[in-house]
């Protein structure tokens, strides 16, 4: 069974998954946020996910950001609507760095960057994914 990982934003949320054997995390989306229990509901329906993987926006000294209450209320309706699916936390601290960090070293061209400001959710999603991987691991 897969974990899916969720990147969440005011307009935007990124999402990774891993593999069914739990080894590799990969980016999967970024979904409008309007849209994500719709995409959840209708992903899980065709996979099998063993846990959702929220990253918590903290700010560099421990405190929570502006978004994480948002992240909080968005977490408790997603248990409501797919109950059977677990939720857990991942501190997100400098992920979105090095998100835009890996980009960077990717050689991804600055016209893609500029046009695809999914990316940066997509791959923030992947790193919450993998650290919450090698953390249980």
């Amino acid at each position: 069974m897969r974990i899916l990982s969720i990147d969440y934003g005011k307009k935007r949320t990124g999402i990774a998954v891993t593999d069914p054997s739990q080894i590799i995390a990969n980016g999967l989306t970024t979904v409008d946020t309007k849209d994500l229990i719709k995409f959840l509901r209708e992903y899980v329906s065709r996979e099998e996910v063993e846990r959702f993987v929220i990253g918590l926006p903290t700010q560099p000294n421990g405190q929570p950001s502006e978004n994480q209450k948002r992240v909080i209320v968005f977490s408790e309706k997603l248990k409501k609507i797919i109950p059977q699916i677990p939720v857990d936390f991942y501190d997100e601290r400098f992920t979105s760095v090095l998100a835009h960090q890996a980009i960077l070293d990717s050689g991804i061209g600055k016209k893609r960057r500029q046009n695809d400001k999914g990316l940066v959710d997509e791959i923030s999603a992947c790193i919450i994914l993998q650290n919450y991987m090698e953390q249980r691991r």
